[in-house]
């Protein structure tokens, strides 16, 4: 539990160095862009490559923790589509607004989560949460496109367009290449291991940072219906639920917290692009992230203190 809390501890002050850096100009905005394609296209896909292709799976129950995170990603789908029309009658909420809140509570980012797992647990964590990100991102993203076509009467893509975006993504493709390589025995030469190390050792101070230098703390001053379902969702509820399926399917204290980990990480700052292409609100979105993430600092280590609690 102690060295979960000093690894979230460890992120978050990363992540607040990232938001001075970019409040000072220290690092000017246009080269953040460039920071972020850099770890989102070489970097993380490295540390996943290495990570998945190495680990040893058979003594994880891979099995049980994807049950419990698409149970708990369907429970949190069906309940926002239930209460939209709640919403909707009871504070005038959108569709586009509604959106933002869909993205909001079902997607999830994977560069704070794998930050925290790797620091908590080394390489078995950084397994483990590459391996949910494939199951994740297909999921998350046809859902949230479907949605978002539906209630913010934005131009949804086609089918083909969609299929060759996830077949494009480096997260998936590292994972299904990383996992083929483990299945089939084979080995990595040392100098490519070496060379993926080097490259992913690099991966997730730099994501932190661009997380931090992603927030707009004025977003803050805005609280509204939309903003507090969010929140509220997202960082309490889901988490909530994420725990009843680690404990109902008995996984260990490991597997479980990685399960509550994903489930507590603030949205994934994808979804504002998101927003912004398919007629969804876009300002609302980055309200939602960046009240999520400060959030993040009580609620994250509140919910790995009540799973160590519960499996310990």
């Amino acid at each position: 539990m102690f060295s979960a809390l000093s690894a979230i501890t460890s992120v978050l002050l990363l992540t607040a160095t990232g938001w001075f850096l970019r409040r000072r100009n220290f690092i000017p905005r246009e080269r953040w862009g460039g920071m972020e394609d850099l770890s989102y296209w070489i970097l993380f896909p490295a540390l996943i490559l290495i990570n998945v292709g190495t680990s040893d799976f058979s003594v994880m129950p891979v099995k049980d923790i994807a049950i419990a995170v698409l149970g708990t990603f369907s429970f949190l789908a069906v309940l926002c589509l239930v209460l939209q029309p709640v919403l909707k009658a009871k504070f005038s909420m959108s569709g586009p607004r509604f959106t933002s809140i869909f993205q909001g509570v079902v997607r999830w980012n994977g560069f704070v989560a794998m930050a925290i797992a790797a620091n908590s647990f080394g390489e078995e964590g950084v397994a483990l949460v590459a391996v949910i990100m494939a199951i994740m991102i297909p999921a998350a993203n046809l859902l949230c496109v479907i949605v978002l076509a539906v209630y913010a009467g934005g131009s949804s893509p086609t089918v083909q367009t969609l299929a060759r975006e996830l077949a494009k993504n480096p997260f998936i493709i590292t994972v299904a290449a990383g996992l083929l390589i483990n299945v089939s025995g084979g080995q990595i030469p040392q100098v490519i291991t070496n060379y993926l190390t080097f490259l992913g050792s690099a991966a997730l101070p730099i994501a932190v940072l661009c997380v931090g230098a992603a927030l707009d703390l004025r977003a803050l001053r805005r609280p509204g219906p939309a903003l507090t379902s969010a929140l509220l969702i997202r960082n309490i509820l889901a988490p909530a639920i994420a725990i009843s399926f680690a404990l109902a399917l008995g996984l260990d204290e490991i597997s479980a917290t990685i399960v509550v980990l994903v489930f507590s990480v603030p949205s994934a700052g994808a979804s504002f692009v998101l927003a912004k292409k398919m007629g969804g609100d876009a300002k609302l979105m980055a309200e939602i992230l960046t009240l999520q993430t400060v959030a993040a600092a009580i609620t994250i280590p509140a919910w790995l203190v009540a799973v160590a609690y519960l499996t310990g």
